[in-house]
């Protein structure tokens, strides 16, 4: 049994610490994976909304008696503040992750473990920014898909298109977003129970 090299696999302590070794690299792998897929989406949503604008001609009546006016009319993100919150959000979920990405890398050994915790509280904090921006942000944009006959708000994503579909674009890439990080708050928790 002399002859046997350390670390054989038939109990030899140097075994078990290669195959933790490896697990907790290609775990650290798909952190990193997961913190530039989400890096990348909150980025794209943002943009994608923060871009968002259309004019178009509308016609307005304004007695019955009278033929329609054509005005122009024009719709944009920062007409309303659920549309704002949510570029924001995504900001700062986005400048969130790509902090969270530097600290993982250089923490990559996992000897620091406030670190981890940290970013784990933050990756749930930004799981709820970004669960309640597009909360607010989709029911407006339900309100301007249907409208709402109770208070007379006509429906508008019939006249710009184009803006509706670039916001609810938005909204996906958000949603994918808040999914990316939840799912990095899953993997803290496997991690962290693991270790106990």
């Amino acid at each position: 049994m002399d002859s046997e090299p350390k670390g054989s696999g038939y109990g030899g302590i140097e075994s078990g610490t290669r195959v933790g070794i490896a697990n907790r690299r290609s775990m650290s792998g798909c952190d990193v994976v997961l913190r530039f897929l989400s890096l990348s989406l909150s980025l794209a949503a943002a943009v994608v909304l923060g871009v968002n604008k259309e004019t178009k001609m509308v016609s307005v009546t304004l007695l019955p008696t009278l033929p329609p006016i054509n005005i122009p009319a024009a719709a944009k993100w920062n007409y309303l503040s659920a549309f704002t919150y949510l570029v924001v959000a995504n900001s700062i979920a986005c400048g969130y992750a790509a902090i969270s990405l530097a600290l993982t890398l250089a923490n990559r050994d996992g000897t620091k473990k406030w670190i981890t915790t940290l970013i784990a509280i933050l990756d749930l904090i930004m799981v709820a920014l970004l669960f309640s921006a597009i909360g607010a942000a989709g029911a407006i944009g339900l309100m301007g898909y249907r409208g709402n006959s109770h208070v007379q708000w006509e429906e508008v994503c019939n006249e710009f298109d184009k803006f509706c579909s670039q916001t609810a674009a938005s909204l996906g890439l958000s949603a994918a977003a808040a999914v990316t990080f939840f799912l990095l708050v899953v993997l803290a928790t496997y991690n962290l129970h693991k270790r106990h």
